[in-house]
């Protein structure tokens, strides 16, 4: 199972960027899909899931309205397009997958490599 996520980069706060993560390895069709962040010096936490039969999406607080995540099943890709970017969403940002939507959000079990995200004020 390879998780592999990439699109980060250096952005002007209130900028936009799209992660992207590609999965192969296995048939992720019943699996929810998503990202966490990890800032310096903080626990890594959820940011956004989307399942991958219905589309459901989930975020975190801090991020609705300016995160949208989805996903493409054709090509085993999941997305996270952030808007109006703040510093303190400068993080390494982490893509994941896990069969339950309870455990995506609290400790997936695949995990890609992070991509890093900074935000300038």
């Amino acid at each position: 199972v390879q998780l592999q996520a990439s699109g980060g980069g250096l952005v002007q706060a209130g900028g936009s960027l799209r992660l992207s993560c590609s999965a192969s390895g296995r048939t992720f069709s019943s699996y929810y899909m998503g990202w966490f962040r990890q800032a310096p010096g903080k626990e890594r936490e959820f940011v956004a899931a989307v399942s991958w039969r219905v589309g459901s999406t989930y975020y975190a607080d801090s991020v609705k309205g300016r995160f949208t995540v989805s996903r493409d099943n054709v090509k085993n890709m999941v997305y996270l397009q952030m808007n109006s970017l703040k510093p303190e969403d400068t993080a390494v940002y982490y893509c994941a997958a896990e069969a339950s939507i309870a455990t995506m959000r609290a400790w997936p079990s695949y995990w890609g490599q992070g991509t890093q995200v900074t935000v300038s004020s």
